[in-house]
């Protein structure tokens, strides 16, 4: 069901905050504005906690209309952690074989990241659901679309350097969703407890992601 969830939102928003005081409030307003998929970064040791409460009292996560993961996750240990935290879905940075096995033990959605045609392969191929292309600034979607070529049946979400500019490229070159992260979470709106500001950044992108999905 995770996996489907963001196959079908298309989008997972990635939260790597130095404070977590607000994560309530902000993945409250990213769910409003339509977002299905939160990944919140280990980054921030208190990122456990955060996702067990939220796990715990936003009904759209109860409901089943969203999900949350821990993101970020570079070894076994921290997948134990995430799974432990309620992490529905686990992403990192790296292909780690122990890793995906672990997730998939445990019947988590597992996201790992991954540069190059030989290191994607290899991710898909140990049991990986979706393949984070990462970091995906400088490849462009015509990397997505020449990897795809070969290899049509890979489920690769690109992450990093992606916005409003060229999402829809990444979509039209077959990519399967989208990592999105410090494009969504304005610093100053977050200090100003700016929550609508956040939501309306946020439904741009659930639009564009829309606009795409009806062509």
């Amino acid at each position: 069901m995770t996996t489907d969830t963001i196959l079908q939102a298309r989008m997972v928003a990635i939260l790597r905050l130095d404070d977590l005081s607000t994560a309530m409030p902000i993945a409250e307003s990213l769910f409003y504005a339509g977002v299905r998929a939160l990944e919140f970064t280990l980054t921030n040791s208190n990122t456990p906690a955060v996702v067990r409460r939220i796990r715990n009292e936003s009904q759209n996560i109860q409901s089943g209309n969203a999900v949350i993961g821990i993101g970020s996750v570079r070894s076994l240990e921290e997948a134990k952690i995430a799974i432990d935290s309620g992490a529905q879905f686990v992403v990192s940075p790296i292909t780690s074989v122990t890793i995906i096995d672990y997730c998939k033990q445990n019947k988590v959605t597992v996201c790992p990241g991954a540069y190059t045609p030989t290191e994607i392969a290899m991710s898909w191929d140990a049991g990986a659901d979706i393949v984070k292309v990462f970091p995906a600034r400088n490849l462009g979607a015509n990397y997505i679309r020449d990897v795809l070529a070969p290899m049509p049946y890979l489920k690769l979400m690109p992450t990093g350097g992606v916005d409003l500019n060229n999402i829809a490229s990444y979509f039209a070159a077959g990519a399967v969703a989208v990592g999105i992260g410090s494009q969504l979470l304005d610093p100053e709106a977050i200090r100003n407890q700016d929550w609508e500001k956040i939501q309306q950044a946020a439904a741009q992108y659930v639009q564009a992601i829309g606009r795409v999905s009806d062509l």
